[in-house]
């Protein structure tokens, strides 16, 4: 089993590849500590399943997720979390990772969600399946989603205001105002949250 590791702290670099080769069904290909040399990597592939920590040495493991999800990445992803928020979990969820483990978790479990993984499956801790389709989307007005879907179609700030015949001024607070519903930094955390309802709104029961 093929594995790549993103986390900015060594110590837990160095732990998770004791663990590994000491278990001896995977083989660690390699590990970096920032999210741009992780999607340099998922870019040229080659491996079956990638561990993100949550916080890297330049972004959070939401706008990874979001950059695989906007670049249509091929990689599955287990983020390995140190935070028992579960506004974290809830936002991997939405954001389309595979798998979900903390690092306090005893190594048979962070074995098990590597290999559940690795083999097509979704593996996380149990959460209200609910609440995480409650997405933050469902507070959104019909402009706010008709803005939301224009992002997602790639328009401007200025194509934005050109068409609809705002200020641009105008549309960042209405951009503001979108990304704090969404509790998103940015379009491409937005984009890629709008994504994902889409694709999940499409995908048929059974």
């Amino acid at each position: 089993m093929r594995i790549v590791v993103a986390e900015r702290n060594p110590f837990v670099i160095s732990a998770l590849r004791e663990m590994l080769e000491c278990d001896g069904r995977f083989d660690l290909l390699g590990s970096v500590q920032s999210g741009k040399q992780f999607l340099d990597l998922a870019e040229k592939g080659g491996f079956d399943v990638a561990i993100i920590g949550w916080k890297l040495a330049d972004m959070d493991g939401a706008d990874v997720l979001a950059e695989v999800q906007s670049r249509k990445l091929d990689v599955r992803i287990t983020v390995f979390s140190n935070d028992h928020d579960i506004g974290i979990l809830k936002q991997c969820v939405r954001l389309g990772a595979q798998g979900y483990c903390f690092q306090f978790d005893d190594p048979a479990i962070i074995f098990d969600t590597i290999l559940a993984v690795a083999h097509g499956r979704i593996c996380i801790p149990y959460i209200d399946i609910n609440k995480v389709n409650d997405t933050p989307l469902a507070q959104l007005t019909v402009r706010e989603r008709e803005l939301l879907a224009v992002l997602s179609d790639g328009w401007t700030n200025l194509q934005i205001a050109t068409r609809t015949g705002i200020s641009e001024n105008t549309v960042k607070y209405h951009l503001k105002n979108l990304y704090d519903k969404l509790d998103v930094r940015n379009r491409a955390m937005a984009v890629a949250l709008y994504a994902r309802e889409r694709r999940t709104q499409k995908q048929p029961f059974g």
